[in-house]
């Protein structure tokens, strides 16, 4: 996976780096949001539409108390329906202009999701370390979001580790604000759009850059994820489940 990665044109280098360089609504609003999708699905992350976001803090999905207003798929079959096909996610971009859209994890990757402030902080320290850093999105509801490699795909099946263990309680204070999203489990891949003026997820780090072990950057997360919820700067806690 690294060397699929590492492997980009340079013309495609350019092309990522101008797109981030953008300010998210230009990039959005001009047909950058099509090309971004592209660029994602190009470094293996697979694809599935998602619901968006409706007048007056509403979803979508028009469900009464939507309790994940733009921010899960629209489909239940989201697992298998997601793909890395070019030409699927042209006809759904296209299709469906207004949608946001998920990657589903455990397949390629897995995402450490931590709360805004102690990603920042954490990134900056793996950043000044030279520790490789992959890909990384930030979310205006305050939580960022690191792409890793997946955990593996044992022949096991009993070997899997599903998602809902990182989400159970006990593991809370061990791993304060951290979730790791695995199998089963998914993420909103930017460019998306959140209820609310002008909310977003948005690449930090594009998905030109080469998916890490997530162990390499466990510690360091964990760590920041500690010292703010020790500080009572986590705000938005552990119980938003993995499971969406």
């Amino acid at each position: 996976m690294s060397a699929t990665f590492g492997g980009r044109s340079g013309r495609q280098g350019k092309l990522s780096q101008w797109l981030l360089g953008r300010r998210p609504k230009e990039a959005a609003d001009d047909g950058g949001r099509e090309t971004l999708l592209l660029a994602a699905a190009a470094a293996g992350l697979p694809l599935a539409p998602a619901a968006h976001p409706a007048p007056g803090y509403r979803c979508s999905c028009d469900r009464v108390g939507c309790p994940t207003p733009a921010r899960h798929p629209v489909s239940f079959a989201w697992q298998t329906q997601s793909t890395t096909d070019r030409a699927q996610i042209e006809r759904w971009a296209r299709h469906q202009p207004q949608a946001n859209f998920i990657t589903a994890t455990g397949m390629v990757h897995d995402v450490l999701d931590v709360p805004l402030e102690a990603g920042r902080e954490a990134l900056e320290r793996l950043l000044s370390s030279g520790v490789e850093v992959g890909p990384v999105a930030e979310s205006d509801d305050g939580r960022m979001l690191f792409f890793t490699l997946t955990r593996g795909t044992p022949e096991d099946e009993d070997e899997w580790w599903p998602c809902e263990l990182d989400c159970h309680p006990e593991t809370m204070d061990e791993h304060p604000g951290l979730r790791w999203h695995c199998r089963g489990s998914y993420v909103l891949v930017p460019p998306a759009r959140l209820p609310g003026d002008e909310q977003r997820v948005r690449w930090v780090r594009g998905p030109e850059h080469a998916l890490p072990d997530p162990l390499s950057l466990l510690e360091v997360l964990t760590d920041a994820c500690a010292r703010h919820a020790g500080a009572g700067t986590d705000q938005h806690g552990a119980a938003w489940p993995l499971r969406h």
